[in-house]
């Protein structure tokens, strides 16, 4: 049976709503929208993706209920908090869907979803039909904080912050160190820099909250890249521009 491409609506204010867009331009979703509100009262399909500030997250999904329709399916990104958490903010938790959604979601080639304890059959089924209209598959996984794959990303990128602040080697040396020993196609803090730092940050902080073990606890340094606003490549600042200020200004104090 040939799937109907459906009315999307993108709620969000990052790179992943931007990433989530341009691949359905790609794939002619013609009536995809992002931040538009006229067009979210006729969205089939509401794909929202705040991964950061609660409040922020409470205030799309407000937008949702009282401007789109009360029938649209929502895709949720949950990377801080669980499907089910994020459902019981609306006013019917049945329609939300959970997935993960980094910077770069656009270009992965597999998203995680996760329902949430309210959600029912028909939008679990509409949100996988669409996405695998959008050239994705499918995995589908727990409702936990973080899912799978930025679970355990994240985990990886910490414990390269944590060498880089300890002083251990240099950002280019703990990359090439990861790429050369494991194989990955990108080093940690590289990889970190393309997710987004404050995504990172986000399924860390979530981990921590919800479950209080020590091994999810985000690297100081990490926290303060976040209030600093350097993110990774959607802010053109990051781990290594952090590291090459921090040779600066130990240069300029020795010349003092």
């Amino acid at each position: 049976m040939i799937m109907p491409q459906l009315n999307i609506s993108i709620i969000g204010r990052n790179q992943a709503a931007e990433s989530i867009f341009t691949l359905l331009k790609h794939n002619y979703f013609e009536s995809a929208s992002l931040n538009n509100d006229s067009q979210l009262a006729h969205a089939e399909l509401i794909i929202e993706t705040e991964n950061l500030e609660r409040h922020e997250k409470i205030n799309n999904l407000k937008r949702i209920d009282g401007l789109g329709s009360q029938g649209a399916t929502i895709l949720s990104s949950t990377l801080q908090w669980t499907a089910t958490e994020v459902a019981s903010w609306l006013t019917h938790p049945e329609r939300l869907v959970g997935f993960g959604a980094f910077a770069d979601v656009g270009q992965s080639q597999l998203i995680e979803i996760a329902p949430g304890l309210q959600t029912e059959p028909q939008h679990l089924q509409l949100a996988k039909d669409q996405l695998k209209l959008m050239g994705k598959e499918i995995e589908m996984v727990e409702d936990e904080a973080g899912l799978v794959y930025p679970r355990i990303l994240s985990l990886i990128i910490n414990e390269a912050i944590f060498a880089l602040a300890e002083g251990t080697a240099s950002a280019e040396d703990i990359d090439n160190a990861m790429k050369k020993g494991t194989n990955y196609p990108d080093g940690p803090l590289e990889w970190a820099e393309k997710v987004g730092i404050d995504n990172v940050y986000a399924v860390l902080n979530g981990l921590y909250r919800q479950l209080g073990e020590e091994r999810y606890r985000p690297a100081s340094l990490l926290r303060k890249l976040v209030y600093a606003g350097w993110t990774g490549r959607a802010s053109g600042k990051g781990l290594y521009y952090y590291e090459q200020q921090r040779l600066n200004h130990s240069s300029n104090y020795q010349n003092v």
